[in-house]
């Protein structure tokens, strides 16, 4: 395919990040390629650049809490196609990416030509998700829309809660008060309908992400 696309590839591996820049130099003649190594970096580049085609998004990166960066491209940056590379291939996951809006998902796995066919089907303008996880992942609806109700702040605060981390190391972490994270906690209860923290947890857990 012969264009000329401004992609960004997001991943804090350097070795698969290198991997995936050649394979993508190879399936995208004349491509613009930048590179992010942090969610940071990549949000950097998308306010520098205005004609971004695609993001391929690595789904843990630093400043990035499991779907929250995902979540916060798809808030900031609405017009851009951000298709996840992911090692985690769990029907929930996969079911996640889609429901936050998504373009598409390439398992880390994925061969070369797969990988090619993929990226050329989403610079053709047709979403891409395996076929088999893609099936799978409608098991996880429930979950996944509850999760996908959650905003990108609410979303990190259930991921450090998760942790382990306690309202006031979140509050810290977040820069906000204390009182603001116990209104985001009501919230996210709501939002998930458990009445706890451990139920909180333990649904975000039923999807986890895997490194």
């Amino acid at each position: 395919m012969d264009a000329t696309y401004t992609i960004v590839i997001a991943d804090d591996h350097p070795l698969f990040r290198n991997a995936l820049f050649q394979s993508v130099h190879m399936a995208i003649s004349g491509a613009n390629l930048l590179e992010a190594d942090s969610l940071n970096s990549l949000l950097d580049i998308l306010r520098k650049q205005d004609d971004v085609d695609l993001i391929l998004l690595d789904l843990k990166m630093p400043g990035a809490n499991g779907m929250s960066g995902l979540m916060q491209l798809r808030s900031e940056f609405p017009d851009i196609a951000v298709v996840v590379i992911s090692a985690s291939e769990e029907p929930s996951v996969v079911s996640q990416v889609k429901s936050h809006g998504a373009f598409g998902f390439i398992p880390k796995s994925s061969d070369m030509r797969s990988l090619i066919s993929a990226l050329n089907q989403v610079l053709n303008g047709d979403q891409f998700f395996p076929e088999g996880l893609a099936k799978q992942a409608e098991r996880y609806s429930d979950i996944t829309d509850k999760l996908a109700s959650l905003t990108p702040q609410q979303y990190k605060v259930l991921a450090m809660l998760a942790d382990g981390l306690l309202n006031k190391q979140i509050a810290y972490e977040l820069d906000v008060s204390v009182a603001t994270i116990k209104a985001h906690m009501t919230a996210i209860f709501r939002k998930l309908g458990v009445t706890n923290r451990t139920q909180a947890v333990i649904l975000l857990q039923q999807s986890e992400i895997e490194s």
